[in-house]
């Protein structure tokens, strides 16, 4: 039997009331570029990285207009530098041609941008366009998972999982709390289940931490050779 939903949700609201995106944009667009950017880095790291880019170019049509070698190295503290670049441009060249300089607001044409998967699309169809959807990364995969919320092996059906336990007005918020959760306490190897507020609702609680009578676990999404989730061109 899966745990209570509406007592998760107001614990993790409770525990995380102001949990929101980390990302730092302005449109639709600079949060596209963020996600983008976002594979195998902070949030940290990637609103530096923005902050300077933006000021160069704040819109596809200026992004196309910046030489390739500016454009590499201004992502160059991202890493995977080269490959993001080249994704960008790909998809900075489809948003001008094909949408008039515009981001799309449908999952089946954002995932038709280069280096933009399941995640990324819906990362940004809830948070730039507020539609009720509950992206999963590979904290909301583990602690998903831990709760017992979801068995299914890979982050999409996950996603299924959860928006049919999820409100779809709560939807957005959750996904934040469950990442803030994720974070700060159900951590991949060494959760912290004695400070969680979910510890009574967990069938996982203390089996996978490094506290006494636990070991410390994983539960993460599996990935490919370059530690992306399998068949995603980004952070999961």
């Amino acid at each position: 039997m899966k745990p209570p939903i509406r007592a998760i949700l107001d614990r993790l609201a409770a525990r995380y009331p102001e949990a929101a995106c980390g990302l730092r944009f302005a449109d639709p667009f600079q949060l596209l570029v963020a996600t983008l950017l976002s594979a195998q880095c902070t949030d940290a790291r990637v609103n530096q990285v923005t902050a300077r880019l933006f000021a160069r170019a704040a819109h596809p049509r200026a992004l196309l207009e910046l030489p390739p070698q500016e454009l590499e190295e201004l992502l160059r503290p991202c890493g995977l530098h080269r490959t993001k670049a080249a994704h960008l441009r790909e998809a900075c060249r489809l948003l001008v041609e094909e949408h008039g300089g515009q981001v799309p607001e449908t999952r089946r044409e954002l995932e038709r941008l280069p280096g933009v998967g399941h995640k990324t699309a819906g990362v940004v169809l809830a948070n730039a366009f507020h539609q009720p959807v509950l992206p999963v990364d590979t904290h909301i995969f583990r602690v998903s998972h831990r709760l017992g919320l979801s068995s299914a092996p890979d982050p999409e059906r996950t996603q299924e999982d959860l928006e049919a336990l999820v409100p779809p007005e709560e939807r957005v918020v959750a996904h934040h709390r469950f990442i803030a959760l994720g974070r700060e306490l159900c951590t991949a190897r060494r959760p912290r289940c004695s400070a969680c507020p979910l510890a009574d609702l967990c069938p996982s609680a203390g089996l996978l931490s490094a506290e006494p009578g636990g070991t410390p676990g994983g539960g993460g999404i599996p990935t490919g050779n370059n530690g992306i989730p399998a068949g995603e061109n980004e952070k999961s």
